[in-house]
């Protein structure tokens, strides 16, 4: 079937799990978070030797879709406990999932999307590909990890910076600042699955172990991202963010 949001595919012990609404740029919603989240708590996937995190269509993803929060605008705290709720509990199933994660990036990265990349153990990204918060364009408070995840990587100062500033960081800064591993000029698809053959073909127990003594902070990091979750819904139902959305959907 071609309408579902997340598919799921094989190549030998790889999962390749692939973001399907590119007619949206794979902007966020709960229906396809909650089939991502169901696909990575899958047994067979919890089996992969190795996961590949990809979308279809000219972008990664994102972030939240807001057209989503303005056609739920009288339910608008509810609607985004649940978006965020569901993109935290995405975010835990990838970083405790006992396969590592390659992630495959193009077009544009915004908003909450990051997390995805931020949980995963490799990046690689098409030279075309760029990242950009938004938060404080449209008026949110960030979620996904910029707050939780991105200052283990990059720094507290560095994230402030990009936060305040609304830079939009293209694949060769990614790649300095260490949340790139690869960059590829075409076929990232590929460079990704090389990469992960390979790593299919290692000792699948070592390698959960390890992922597991990295990923020890679970319970911390579950704390933190709830904590990025009330800060959102708080957000989301001031006058200022209702007036962003309005002001960013008619551009």
């Amino acid at each position: 079937m071609t309408d579902r949001l997340v598919k799921l595919e094989w190549q030998g012990t790889v999962a390749i799990i692939s973001l399907n609404r590119p007619e949206r740029h794979n902007a966020l919603i709960p229906e396809l978070l909650s089939d991502l989240l169901a696909v990575l708590e899958d047994q067979n996937c919890l089996n992969a030797r190795v996961v590949v995190l990809r979308a279809e269509g000219q972008s990664f993803s994102t972030g939240g879709d807001l057209l989503g929060f303005q056609q739920n605008r009288d339910t608008i705290v509810e609607y985004a406990h649940e978006l965020v709720g569901l993109l935290n509990q995405v975010i835990l199933a990838l970083c405790s999932h006992p396969a590592p994660i390659v992630c495959v990036v193009q077009g544009q990265v915004t908003g909450g999307s990051l997390g995805l990349l931020l949980a995963s153990d490799r990046v690689v990204m098409c030279r075309d590909a760029t990242i950009t918060p938004w938060y404080s364009v449209v008026g949110f408070s960030p979620d996904g990890g910029w707050t939780a995840l991105l200052p283990d990587i990059i720094g507290r100062q560095q994230t402030m910076q990009w936060l305040a500033n609304n830079a939009c960081l293209d694949a060769g800064s990614c790649l300095n600042q260490g949340l790139a591993h690869q960059v590829v000029d075409k076929d990232c698809d590929t460079a990704a699955m090389t990469w992960a053959e390979k790593v299919a073909e290692m000792q699948p127990g070592s390698i959960s172990r390890s992922r597991r003594l990295l990923n020890t902070n679970i319970e911390e990091l579950s704390h933190r991202l709830e904590a990025e979750r009330d800060a959102f819904v708080k957000q989301v139902q001031s006058q200022q963010a209702l007036d962003g959305i309005d002001r960013f959907i008619r551009r």
